[in-house]
């Protein structure tokens, strides 16, 4: 691909342009600070083109196992996923949603209501599990939610509840193992997710998973007084 095409769909740069126009605004920023914020952005970007990263093909990482082999507990390089032990993980749980990061986890992008703890780990349409280090500390957790077997479809969920694991690349691992289980084991057909158009971070991960922006809901959710677009993100592997 020439340095003039570009892979990005509309969707994903309308919301990273639409997320920083609303974080700008609170800075007071004028017509010309945005002229010098792009320019800015355009020097940044000549600087450093010979050092991106190639992102690894979606298709090859979720098929490089034989098929029908995958269960809980699923292993990684350096985490495993494991089953919930009701006691000892609703603790832990609860220690992660007291958290603003946490509070997401549990947030339902559609209406704005708060799953329970016991919803999330208990309901026969939620599957979830705890990721959890090889020296066996869990730091987080992923979750299929609405586990459709007639459609064969879910939605996933993740997260990293021990702050000082976060930007580690144990998000992205812990992801690909859930989304190997839920196509190979689980058998299902497409993984979809919502996401608080802020979160720049995790759509950038999610792109790098090979979801694709499928649609955005505009001023979705109110959350502490404020409205946010939520995306659509999906994922399917025929």
């Amino acid at each position: 691909m020439s340095e003039t095409e570009s892979n990005i769909p509309d969707a994903t740069i309308e919301t990273l342009a639409r997320s920083f126009f609303k974080e700008s605004s609170g800075y007071g920023f004028k017509q010309v600070d945005y002229l010098r914020f792009v320019n800015s952005l355009l020097d940044i970007a000549m600087h450093n083109k010979n050092g991106m990263k190639k992102h690894e093909n979606i298709k090859d990482v979720l098929y490089d196992d034989e098929a029908g082999n995958i269960k809980l507990p699923l292993c990684g390089k350096r985490l495993f996923i494991r089953k919930p032990a009701p006691l000892d993980d609703k603790a832990l749980f609860e220690k992660w949603i007291a958290e603003k990061n946490g509070r997401y986890f549990l947030l339902s992008r559609s209406t704005a209501q708060l799953l329970t703890i016991d919803q999330v780990l208990y309901d026969e349409k939620n599957i979830t599990g705890i990721i959890t280090l090889q020296n066996g500390v869990s730091i987080g957790a992923v979750a299929f939610l609405n586990f459709d077997t007639n459609q064969h479809k879910a939605e996933l969920r993740k997260i990293i509840g021990e702050p000082e694991y976060r930007e580690k690349g144990y998000a992205k691992e812990a992801t690909i193992l859930w989304l190997k289980y839920g196509f190979k084991a689980l058998g299902l057909k497409k993984i979809y997710l919502n996401t608080l158009n802020t979160n720049i971070r995790n759509i950038k991960l999610n792109e790098e998973l090979g979801f694709k922006v499928e649609g955005i809901l505009r001023n979705e959710v109110l959350i502490d007084g404020r409205y946010h677009d939520v995306l659509r993100m999906g994922l399917r592997i025929d």
